[in-house]
């Protein structure tokens, strides 16, 4: 069995196909192993480099990420990406998202920060929050 674990990079190259050589060694990467392992730190990453690096709207950024999460050998923690891609898709941060997320599941009660915008949308998926000032 053949298990990969995959950066930043790689995914990057398979998103964008910005090198075609690149592009055709990842590809075989992915399909020849069993598990292609990508941790959340690496997902907050694709969506920092696809935004600010590649300047790609937020929408078509979580298009991106929907197509890492269709790749059927794909290993990588769901919920907490699902998270991320649910303040994304509502107009603020990938990472804010899988912060709280996180947060919660590891006994957090109320997710607090100056970010009057992260505050409003988590509020508005039922997280307890409180903004600070």
């Amino acid at each position: 069995m053949s298990i990969v674990i995959v950066d930043t990079n790689v995914m990057l190259r398979f998103l964008l196909q910005d090198d075609m050589e690149q592009t055709k060694v990842v590809l075989d990467v992915l399909q020849n192993a069993d598990k292609v392992v990508i941790s959340v730190h690496s997902m907050c990453e694709i969506v920092w480099v696809l935004q600010r690096g590649y300047k790609i709207a937020k929408n078509e950024v979580a298009i991106l990420i929907h197509t890492l999460l269709g790749i059927p050998n794909l290993y990588v923690d769901r919920q907490t990406i699902v998270a991320g891609l649910r303040l994304l898709e509502l107009g603020g941060d990938f990472s804010d998202g899988v912060i709280a997320y996180d947060g919660f599941a590891l006994g957090g009660q109320k997710f607090v920060s100056f970010d009057k915008k992260a505050i409003k949308l988590l509020a508005l998926q039922g997280y307890q929050v409180h903004l600070l000032s």
